[in-house]
């Protein structure tokens, strides 16, 4: 089911602890989507720190769980940090195993109880991952016989060292991943080692290249866009779509899934677009600028579930700020939107502000994250990296008068939504 509007009632109460969620994105050697690390995290009322005490979290797990991993990961897998006091719990019962693999903190010894849980746990299904290994140690090899995939941070381990390392796991039918991945360099060096897969907003950094241009299809959506914002006929829009035979099926392909409430199966475009209506058709342009054109219809590429997942969250975050003002709710979603166009189009986002018309608060937001609509951005960003959650989520929130629990609730709905968009209208 799929809805490109802002639900009227907003998305249902969830009754959980407060907690963060976390989600960063881990790509396969295409860098199409496999997984994503979750991170929970207890957050105190009050203060701006933030424990880090896994063992806390063990009852944020099992709600999470309850709530339904599919809201939080869609068809992807969960990679979830678990200390010694969560391994030897009973939350497993609530974790879905087909779903998640457990990581395995490094600060934990490999102890002859901590072995025979992990031994266990694997016999029922549960699949591991060794977390941030920078060598050989005695716990690395006890356990290494246990877990499926390997993690190594490219921060804390030389080039030298990492390419010594990698051979010798891969030797042991590991996979492995790589983690913090910010460049396209160190994504190659990883590529060249075998890493299988690769953690790290390396793709969502902008390379910036002269000269580059539009691909035809980005350019029909764009030319779309143009025509739907400057209130142009049915007609002439329905000539341009038509002009895009990819776009025309997957129009046609979205006002007949049932969230759009078509009564009958729609086969006409000028249907189509009377149906979907102006407000629809748009933010459904601004989504399909970021599917690949080979791949619409099975587009999981990370750079669109970020773009819709983070234009959805803020659109959340300013339907619940700013009540029953729709059209603020509009443009933070298109800020949200907007914010990764410099990285789709390989483009500075002041050139890419020279050529589409935006108002001075978008612009603020998207060059200074500036005013009202540049701090839902922060926010939203500062969620998205889980290094930087500590020190900026709390003091943002307070100053947004929301709280925790509120943030939960509104990035559960903003994942689900996300999922749904990429899985069925694209």
């Amino acid at each position: 089911m799929i809805d490109l509007t802002l639900h009227d009632s907003g998305p249902q109460s969830l009754r959980v602890r407060e907690f963060y969620l976390g989600r960063q994105p881990i790509l396969d050697r295409n860098q199409a989507l496999f997984g994503y690390e979750l991170l929970f995290r207890n957050a105190p009322v009050g203060p701006a720190h933030i424990t880090n005490d896994l063992s806390a979290t063990a009852a944020v797990i099992a709600h999470a769980a309850q709530l339904g991993m599919e809201k939080t990961i869609g068809d992807a897998l969960g990679f979830v940090n678990v200390d010694a006091s969560v391994l030897m719990s009973d939350i497993f019962s609530f974790l879905p195993r087909e779903k998640v693999v457990l990581e395995i903190i490094n600060t934990m010894p490999a102890s002859p109880e901590i072995v025979t849980r992990i031994r266990a746990l694997a016999s029922h299904g549960f699949r591991f991952a060794l977390d941030d290994v920078t060598g050989e140690t005695a716990d690395v090899l006890a356990l290494l016989p246990l877990v499926d995939y390997v993690k190594m941070d490219m921060r804390n381990i030389p080039l030298s060292t990492l390419s010594k390392l990698a051979p010798r796991f891969r030797q042991e039918k590991k996979k492995l991943v790589a983690e913090k991945v910010e460049t396209r360099e160190e994504f190659k060096n990883c590529l060249d080692l075998g890493f299988d897969y690769f953690q790290g907003y390396y793709f969502s950094k902008p390379v910036i290249m002269s000269g580059k241009k539009l691909s035809p299809s980005q350019l029909a959506v764009m030319e779309l866009m143009t025509l739907v914002t400057s209130d142009a006929g049915n007609q002439e829009i329905e000539r341009a779509i038509k002009r895009d035979v990819s776009l025309a099926l997957n129009l046609l392909r979205l006002v007949n899934t049932p969230a759009v409430g078509a009564r009958q199966r729609i086969d006409s475009l000028s249907q189509a677009v009377t149906i979907l209506g102006r407000r629809q058709l748009q933010r459904w342009l601004q989504i399909m600028l970021y599917a690949e054109p080979s791949k619409r219809g099975h587009s999981m590429t990370p750079l669109l579930m970020l773009a819709t997942t983070r234009g959805r969250l803020l659109e959340l975050l300013a339907g619940k700020l700013r009540h029953n003002q729709r059209e603020v709710a509009d443009i933070a979603f298109t800020v949200g939107i907007m914010s990764l166009m410099d990285t789709l189009f390989g483009i500075q986002m002041a050139d890419i502000l020279e050529q589409i018309p935006v108002g001075d608060e978008v612009r603020d937001a998207l060059l200074q994250r500036g005013g009202f609509y540049g701090d839902l951005l922060k926010l939203v960003e500062c969620i998205e990296r889980i290094e930087e959650m500590d020190n900026h989520i709390v003091p943002t929130l307070r100053d947004l008068a929301m709280s925790t629990d509120e943030l939960v609730e509104l990035e559960m709905a903003a994942f689900e939504w996300s999922d749904n968009v990429v899985r069925y209208a694209l």
